[in-house]
């Protein structure tokens, strides 16, 4: 029977033999009549053991704050737990060669499941030393009571006892600190994956409320989204604090290629127009060289950061190759053409086709020309000063362009046309 509680022990909870072997195995010069001594009184103890146990419980109730809630909410399964604990340390010093594994899985057990349930480490091991304290208590008391000559053989095996409680309080915070890393571990992966779908817009409704307790955020704030990539060559480590003013409310989520920066904004109740999106907030972004930073607008509400998201990575990819940082909100023209790309090529070939099709140099004098102009808000002489010619150039050129696309640039359609197809080539250019 004890082997077969043995084996279900080490299949369900139980560490593997490798690890009790590397337990150390003390022994004490102890005599005949001190072991004599100490077996008479651990089998009162065996004996005993439901009064044993209910000393222990309330030692731990007084003694241990962090055990009055599991005592209040768990009972029973605390008494069994201390009654199964006490057993098996008191069956161990009766016979230490065949009970000694059962005891060390029975703490492996505990440890493990404590835990899991949260309980410090700290009112676990004290939990234990309390338990050791208890059975050399019981055993001197005992001895003092049926045979009080013995009592100073007692003192031969009080290295063995504590010894024994320092074997079982090493492997219990063992179990205890790998049990803690693989919950870390769960937690961390939990997070991210929730994360993930709250980024991708996949997150459902009902874990949006787990979502913003996991990064301790309020699930009605108002929040931007900051893409960032590239300066991995330099390092990422500087990129958060550069990017995020210090003091703000943030979740860096890691990707392969772009990392995400979940930003509180506001609780919700102040600024905006309620109408959902608004313009992100003025923030000092500095960002370091070659790192491309991509702002989105701000969202209402946890649940709308997918589209924070999705903008912002719009924002990303009109960063310059070299760096640099871009908002949404400065860059809504070229954000509706990259909202959809294939109107954008469009746009470009209707509105410039005819100047694509020029020669490259003549082609590209006219087309810089024009962004020139435009740059300069209509201005021929600004636009002359960039380009290094005379202001009668530009207009020559701007002239040529009208004549060849059939627009003109004193028509707004024609110049909100342009500007868009302008636009278009320069962000589709390379996609």
């Amino acid at each position: 029977m004890q082997q077969a509680l043995r084996s279900r022990a080490e299949l369900v909870h139980g560490p593997p033999s490798a690890a009790l072997s590397r337990a150390p195995k003390v022994r004490s010069l102890i005599d005949a009549d001190a072991v004599r001594v100490l077996h008479r009184s651990a089998r009162v103890l065996l004996n005993n053991l439901p009064e044993l146990t209910d000393r222990l419980v309330a030692a731990l109730r007084e003694r241990e704050p962090a055990y009055r809630s599991t005592l209040e909410s768990d009972p029973a399964g605390t008494w069994q737990e201390a009654h199964r604990s006490l057993r098996h340390s008191v069956g161990a010093l009766l016979d230490p060669r065949s009970a000694r594994d059962a005891a060390l899985r029975c703490s492996w057990k505990i440890g493990a499941s404590r835990a899991e349930q949260g309980l410090p480490l700290d009112a676990l091991l004290h939990a234990f030393r309390l338990g050791g304290s208890l059975i050399w208590q019981s055993l001197v008391e005992e001895t003092s009571r049926t045979a009080p000559e013995d009592v100073r053989l007692l003192v031969h095996v009080a290295a063995d006892v504590w010894n024994f409680v320092d074997e079982h309080c090493t492997l219990v915070a063992d179990v205890y600190r790998k049990v803690e890393r693989q919950h870390a571990w769960r937690q961390e992966h939990r997070v991210r994956l929730l994360t993930a779908a709250l980024l991708d817009g996949t997150s459902r409704i009902a874990d949006v409320a787990e979502t913003a307790e996991a990064l301790e955020l309020p699930e009605q704030g108002r929040y931007a989204v900051i893409a960032v990539a590239g300066g991995r060559q330099a390092g990422r480590t500087s990129v958060p604090g550069a990017v995020v003013p210090a003091g703000a409310r943030v979740y860096w989520h890691t990707g392969m290629e772009v990392d995400h920066c979940i930003v509180l904004v506001g609780d919700g109740e102040s600024g905006g127009d309620g109408d959902g999106v608004r313009t992100e907030p003025t923030v000092g972004l500095s960002a370091p060289a070659g790192t491309r930073v991509g702002v989105g607008p701000v969202v209402a509400g946890l649940a709308a950061v997918g589209d924070a998201r999705r903008l912002a990575d719009m924002a990303l990819s009109m960063c310059a190759d070299d760096g640099g940082t871009v908002r949404l909100s400065e860059q809504l023209p070229a954000a509706l053409v990259m909202s959809c790309p294939e109107l954008g090529g469009a746009l470009a070939e209707r509105v410039l086709g005819p100047l694509l099709r020029l020669e490259p140099s003549d082609r590209d004098i006219l087309l810089d020309t024009l962004a020139a102009w435009l740059d300069c808000d209509g201005s021929a002489q600004r636009a002359s000063a960039r380009l290094y010619c005379h202001r009668n150039t530009v207009l020559n050129r701007l002239k040529r362009c009208e004549q060849l696309t059939g627009r003109s640039l004193a028509r707004p359609a024609d110049m909100v046309e342009f500007s868009l197809a302008l636009t278009a080539r320069r962000l589709l250019r390379d996609t």
